[in-house]
């Protein structure tokens, strides 16, 4: 083809057109590397270049995208769409980022432990304890996963009556951390939140534990209204969501045994509590029939006295009386006399032994 039959743009339609290219052929691509000149702008942009013994690229992403703690020297793997800019330098632009490699996630973890340290998230302090039998539990894992159907065998073996509302999420790889995270967001804001929330893993290698060591998903956690358990792994295996959950467990199954009593356990102990009670309840009834009892007596004795009393005043008010007693008068020669004085009128006259009926016949003024 000669000059005159090529296609002629304008440097704006070349880029253009370019990442269009770009974009049809790689949409998003993964490339591990190591990471050179690792910065962040105004707390919104971070730059840094991806680099191994052969090449070196840059690249950009935006601040929030930013899940885990990353500094030069670190091995990564990184989601990424390639992009020519309007300078015309080519870079990429990271959907994702995640530390590749054991060392790489060991200083990872370091980093964002001692950053989230700082902030006072691991603190004993503000842990919370977990109801003694909850009645409804939030569970986040992978219903695929060994883990899960290790942790529900043993739970529905322990104790009955107890609501699991599962939560499906992945539980390793790219997408698990984002999903656990707004799975615990969903937990938190249902319309009958839960008593509980548990997040189960089992065992896996450092790469397939890198999820829980997420800072938003860390972040989810430490926020949860709902008291947090988080049994992730071995017991050797200790991931951030480990260390700022409420209570730790080391391993699903442990997790099942913390979170709920064992039935026959519980049985035995009512039993105990029962038979040991049942000496008490009858010395109880034996101290409160013994009380009563005394109560009654000094019931009894008290109304006598007060009869007594009552008789005494009785007697002498009977002798301050008795001087007025119209019989008494009579029997002093004293007599009654009844009816009008008037003359001619009909009077009864009583004495101590007789009543006499006479008729006035004069009644002088004294």
């Amino acid at each position: 083809m000669d000059a005159s039959q090529s296609p002629l743009f304008s440097v704006g339609d070349f880029v253009a057109i370019t990442n269009q290219v770009l974009e049809q052929a790689y949409p998003s691509i993964l490339i591990e590397g190591e990471v050179e000149s690792f910065k962040v702008n105004q707390g919104k942009f971070v730059f840094f270049n991806l680099k191994d013994s052969e090449a070196s690229v840059g690249c950009f992403m935006m601040a929030f995208a930013l899940r885990t703690s990353i500094e030069d020297g670190m091995k990564v793997i990184v989601r990424a769409r390639p992009k020519l800019t309007q300078w015309g330098k080519f870079s990429l632009t990271i959907e994702s980022i995640r530390p590749s490699g054991e060392g790489s996630l060991k200083k990872s973890f370091e980093l964002l432990k001692a950053k989230l340290t700082k902030e006072g998230l691991f603190a004993p302090e503000r842990k919370r304890l977990l109801p003694h039998w909850p009645q409804r539990v939030a569970v986040i894992s992978s219903m695929e996963s060994a883990g899960y159907a290790d942790f529900m065998k043993i739970a529905n073996e322990r104790m009955g009556g107890v609501e699991f509302v599962v939560h499906h999420t992945q539980v390793q790889g790219e997408s698990a951390p984002q999903q656990i995270e707004q799975a615990i967001v969903r937990a938190n804001e249902a319309e009958q939140p839960a008593d509980v929330l548990v997040l189960i893993r089992g065992g896996g290698s450092a790469d397939d534990l890198a999820a829980f060591n997420d800072e938003k998903l860390v972040r989810a956690i430490a926020a949860s209204r709902i008291p947090t358990l988080v049994g992730v792994g071995h017991e050797v295996d200790v991931s951030l969501a480990d260390m700022v959950a409420d209570v730790r467990a080391a391993t699903p199954s442990n997790a099942a045994t913390i979170l709920l009593p064992d039935r026959h356990e519980t049985i035995a102990r009512v039993q105990r509590m029962a038979h040991g009670l049942a000496p008490r309840m009858l010395q109880l009834v034996d101290d409160r029939q013994k009380y009563v009892a005394e109560q009654l007596e000094r019931a009894r004795d008290g109304m006598f006295d007060a009869l007594d009393d009552a008789s005494e005043r009785t007697a002498t008010l009977q002798q301050l009386l008795a001087p007025y007693n119209p019989h008494n008068v009579l029997a002093r020669g004293y007599a009654i006399v009844r009816g009008s004085p008037a003359p001619g009128a009909q009077i009864s006259i009583e004495t101590a032994h007789n009543i006499i009926t006479a008729k006035v016949e004069k009644n002088e003024q004294k």
